[in-house]
């Protein structure tokens, strides 16, 4: 439910310090010179303010407002229709558990739930160290490695509850992680400036982003006529018997969890609305 706020009207928000204004004037005219139409650098300034803060505060959004020539009340109908843009203080890293369909069978509510519980927070709340903050988040395009989870929008496939928690816990610790494909992981300020379109200067960044999987990969190579692969497992059964028969189950993974809120047995899944 929606805070409402009684009394005197809100003063208009602060001006950054003299020197962040200007270094972040400087950043935003190199994005602005990117499009013909300066009204359309919206979406990556927002980006940019969201580097400096951690998340799109009133005074950020007054400063692409000055710069763009817009209204705040433009700039705020915008941080606030995408879901990527932080409206309240977060954690270093975003931790997101995918709930939609075929992540949530195989595992995904489950995940979001003991997450929950081991963390001491809800969704779209962040750990008393800053550390991370967790929330539950639509499909992220990876169905065949489901469950997945994305930390800083990186991706951590082929999740269980076990391996989600060592890796909350190994972010917390401020030990270093690697993402099951794509770059390394930085924090959440330096995703944001990253997604603002300034280059990725950590060295080998840019070459670890790398291809789609052998999973995602399957149908395009029968298209092509090449030869059937062997059956993909996920990496969780790979220690198993190898004259093991294999599962009639028709996934390229191993059989769906009876985690899904839908099972009154085994009741899952986000309880709260989104942005409670």
């Amino acid at each position: 439910m929606t805070d409402v706020q009684l009394g005197m009207p809100e003063l208009p928000a602060p001006d950054y310090p003299a020197e962040v204004r200007t270094r972040l004037e400087e950043d935003a005219r190199e994005v602005i010179a990117r499009y013909p139409d300066s009204r359309s650098a919206l979406l990556p300034l927002l980006h940019l303010v969201q580097s400096e803060e951690g998340h799109v505060t009133r005074t950020g959004m007054r400063f692409c407002a000055e710069v763009l020539g817009l209204t705040t009340a433009e700039v705020t109908a915008v941080a606030t229709f995408y879901t990527m843009y932080r409206r309240k203080p977060s954690g270093d890293y975003q931790v997101g558990v995918c709930t939609n369909t075929l992540c949530a069978v195989m595992g995904g509510d489950a995940i979001f739930e003991e997450l929950q519980s081991h963390l001491g927070v809800g969704n779209g709340e962040t750990t008393e160290d800053g550390k991370v903050t967790l929330e539950h988040i639509e499909c992220n395009a990876a169905c065949d490695y489901a469950p997945v989870v994305m930390v800083n929008w990186e991706f951590f496939d082929n999740q269980t509850v076990e391996s989600a928690k060592a890796l909350v816990d190994e972010l917390r610790a401020g030990r270093t992680v690697e993402p099951t494909r794509g770059a390394p992981l930085c924090t959440y300020k330096e995703t944001a400036r990253i997604l603002a379109g300034f280059p990725d200067a950590r060295p080998g960044a840019v070459e670890a982003g790398g291809s789609a999987g052998p999973a995602s990969l399957v149908g395009l190579r029968l298209a092509k006529g090449e030869v059937a692969p062997g059956r993909v497992v996920s990496p969780r059964s790979a220690d198993a018997p190898q004259d093991e028969a294999p599962p009639t189950h028709p996934s390229s993974h191993d059989a769906p969890q009876r985690t899904s809120a839908s099972d009154p047995h085994h009741p899952a899944g986000p309880v709260a609305e989104e942005g409670e």
